[in-house]
């Protein structure tokens, strides 16, 4: 007997027809059954145009194996498709603008930092918690930039998981600190370089018209690694937006990042928050600043961009304890939860956007039974 249910999830493949997600694919799968509802999982080239149908991937609860189908396309689509480099770029275009009146999404597509960035800004609440941020425009203004903030960051527009991103500081002595991540997330070593060499060191990264220049927070610990905090704010089962948890990520040494993926640790929020401010008091004002940050990035995020299932919000906590709102996530990952051992809001963190999509399918039923 078929689930009452069923919920697509767009994915991609890498390299070698591989998932990035697969063990979260499997997660929703087995808690979809639960709740009744059949998660299939397909790309752009698991398509058969004549038949409309997909080639989908389910995983057998069963045998504990995934296997293949074809279905017809699931009215509504979680969208999980990362896209790395141009030609997966161009092809889940195509396949929005083929199949968008077919598709219903759980989430409508967001924009890039620097478009993003405009619009947190006409928001005076979170305005006031977003770091300076320009367009890169040439060496000469990243200089002036650099001077004027101390520290920055160079982000690609569009860039995930920190990759491409270069961290320029002004030292003690001379000349100034430059480290970073290249595409691939390796780390740069620090090095010292002195203003004259700035333009050639950058030479190479292509900024132009593709990277952001944005004032850095301090975020340094005792021990030099880099940290910040990244909050899960998801739909419920009512179709209302709750935060779902926040934790820690610390990055490896010598990392301008602190990506799980780059090498990351997670760390309890509280954990780490009392870790540098030593007053429990101090600590639950930065909790309930960041909380109701968070509320208000998403409900703004939804007004502006149409109907979101999640997002996953970085925020930095300065040394006096403000905080700071870095980037907002479409597709967030919920890892950092199972690695500080919440098992709850982990499973949460997977569940909610099947209850979210389950809230969805019996409203539109509902409406279609009254009318």
């Amino acid at each position: 007997m078929n689930p009452p249910y069923q919920l697509g999830v767009l994915a991609m493949y890498l390299e070698e027809r591989k998932l990035e997600e697969l063990s979260f694919f499997r997660k929703l799968s087995v808690h979809g059954k639960k709740m009744g509802i059949e998660v299939l999982v397909f790309t752009p080239d698991d398509i058969n145009e004549s038949k409309q149908k997909i080639q989908a991937l389910y995983y057998n609860t069963s045998s504990g194996k995934w296997q293949r189908k074809w279905a017809p396309f699931p009215e509504w689509v979680y969208d999980r498709c990362r896209y790395h480099g141009i030609e997966n770029y161009r092809k889940i275009t195509k396949f929005r603008s083929q199949y968008n009146k077919k598709l219903k999404y759980l989430s409508h597509p967001l924009t890039n930092k620097w478009a993003m960035h405009q619009i947190l800004s006409e928001n005076e609440d979170i305005a006031s918690h977003l770091p300076a941020t320009v367009r890169y425009s040439g060496s000469k203004e990243l200089i002036q930039f650099l001077k004027k903030h101390h520290r920055i960051y160079l982000k690609p527009r569009s860039g995930t998981g920190g990759r491409g991103i270069i961290r320029l500081q002004i030292t003690n002595g001379s000349g100034y600190l430059m480290q970073g991540r290249d595409q691939n997330r390796h780390i740069i070593p620090p090095q010292r370089v002195y203003e004259m060499q700035i333009p050639a060191k950058l030479s190479g990264w292509k900024l132009n018209d593709r990277y952001i220049v944005q004032q850095g927070i301090p975020l340094s610990l005792k021990d030099g690694r880099v940290h910040d905090f990244r909050m899960l704010v998801q739909k419920n089962g009512k179709g209302e937006w709750d935060i779902t948890g926040c934790a820690g990520r610390v990055g490896p040494r010598y990392s301008v990042t602190s990506n799980l993926h780059g090498g990351g640790t997670a760390v309890p929020m509280e954990t780490l928050l009392l870790l540098r401010f030593e007053d429990r008091t101090k600590v639950e004002e930065i909790k309930e600043e960041a909380y109701k940050l968070g509320m208000n990035v998403a409900q703004f995020v939804e007004e502006k961009f149409g109907d979101q299932v999640e997002m996953g919000i970085d925020l930095a906590v300065d040394p006096k304890g403000k905080v700071w709102l870095l980037e907002v996530n479409p597709k967030p990952s919920r890892e950092v939860f199972h690695k500080i051992g919440e098992a709850e809001t982990y499973r949460k963190a997977i569940t909610r956007p099947l209850e979210y999509a389950v809230w969805l399918m019996k409203r539109k039923k509902s409406r279609r039974e009254k009318s």
